[in-house]
């Protein structure tokens, strides 16, 4: 969850012009939205700026192959976001649905919201999900785009004219205290967005997990990689985030003093209107070529209940890895989910692993029974072949 791509131009931007005049004022948050219009409009030059160039931004990400459009899965997540932040602060915003397997999401300051696919397969519920957006839209209240853009002008101003006389390494001294403020606001949207779970109703316990569960993804990353867990690394200057163990401990001491708690978490809410979704989303886990990560995540959701997809999500994630003894627990899970269900996909996984067991006939069975289940199947050609014409 970081403030927004934006800022990394905008930081470009501020190295290569002219010195300009002392920071402005720190704005102050958004007065309340009108009502009737249910819009806000920037209130000075540098806000109007801002608004440009993330407005061309918009227009771009509408007509992007990776907008995930189905109404179901938007209508979802808009529903959590205005139970969040209320009916009225949520009527002017934009939420974008974006594919792809990282997990982020983001807010610009012309009220376009980005949630990417990724984080949806990591929230384990709608309480977590509601974290992630309330904490987006604290950014966008109090403006937080604007006074980081205004932080790297005013002290950019004195880099430009350092690098000019002692080269680059005069412009990196001022970084330190301009990444140091977003971490400060990375907090306060942290809280922001605490606050905003509990006035909903959510569980704000559940703000925290989040974070514990990412943790324990990059520990299963490291141990699949032989290499040491990055959960603990602070990128310096450069980190927009707290580290985490900072941050599951701040949020675990907000949640306690916290009114209400505990709240709802909405597991059952999310299940369903996820279900449909996962198969996908974690398709694009398994591209990713993390199988700690991957392997992770799959046995997150299988303890929240066995299913035929998930079963299918384990096998590709060992056929696809085929290191030794992977084959064979790759058979197990596809035939797991074919008791669970009848997922056409499972009988593909488990014909193209006996096949490469060497268990022909089997294999080519499953192959047959597959093109059965799915008589319109985009790579049925291929598999007609393989399973011998």
């Amino acid at each position: 969850m970081r403030i927004g791509s934006i800022l990394g131009s905008f930081a470009m931007l501020s190295l290569a012009v002219q010195p300009v005049a002392a920071a402005e004022q720190a704005p102050a948050p958004l007065p309340d939205i009108d009502p009737v219009t249910g819009l806000y409009k920037p209130a000075d030059k540098d806000e109007r700026g801002l608004w440009m160039q993330v407005d061309e931004e918009e227009r771009h990400i509408k007509t992007s192959p990776l907008l995930i459009t189905d109404p179901g899965l938007n209508d979802y997540v808009r529903h959590v976001f205005c139970r969040t932040v209320g009916a009225n602060k949520c009527r002017p915003i934009r939420i974008y649905l974006i594919r792809t397997p990282d997990f982020n999401a983001q807010m610009y300051p012309n009220g376009m919201m980005e949630v990417w696919s990724g984080l949806l397969l990591r929230t384990r519920n709608e309480a977590q999900l509601a974290a992630v957006l309330g904490h987006e839209y604290t950014h966008y209240e109090q403006r937080h785009t604007l006074k980081l853009f205004r932080d790297i002008r005013s002290k950019t101003s004195t880099a430009v004219w350092l690098s000019m006389i002692v080269g680059v390494l005069g412009s990196l001294m001022v970084l330190p205290s301009i990444f140091q403020h977003s971490r400060e606001m990375e907090h306060e949207a942290d809280v922001g967005g605490l606050n905003l779970m509990a006035k909903a109703g959510y569980d704000t316990r559940e703000a925290s997990r989040i974070w514990e569960q990412l943790r324990a993804e990059m520990d299963a990353t490291a141990v699949a990689r032989n290499t040491k867990s990055r959960k603990d690394k602070d990128q310096g200057m450069w980190a927009t985030h707290p580290p985490s163990a900072e941050r599951v401990k701040y949020l675990v001491d907000a949640a306690v003093a916290t009114p209400g708690t505990p709240g709802a978490t909405g597991s059952q809410d999310y299940a369903r209107a996820m279900t449909g979704y996962w198969p996908m989303f974690v398709d694009d886990q398994l591209k990713r070529n993390d199988f700690g990560a991957s392997e992770f995540l799959m046995d997150a959701l299988i303890k929240d209940g066995a299913s035929d997809w998930v079963s299918y999500a384990h096998g590709e994630l060992y056929r696809r890895r085929a290191a030794a003894g992977d084959l064979e627990k790759a058979v197990g899970f596809y035939s797991d989910g074919i008791k669970e269900g009848a997922f056409a996909a499972l009988w593909r996984g488990r014909g193209l692993a006996r096949l490469k067991l060497g268990q022909a006939d089997a294999g080519k069975a499953d192959l047959v029974e597959y093109l059965k289940r799915s008589p319109d199947a985009p790579d049925r050609a291929m598999i007609a072949m393989m399973a011998g014409g």
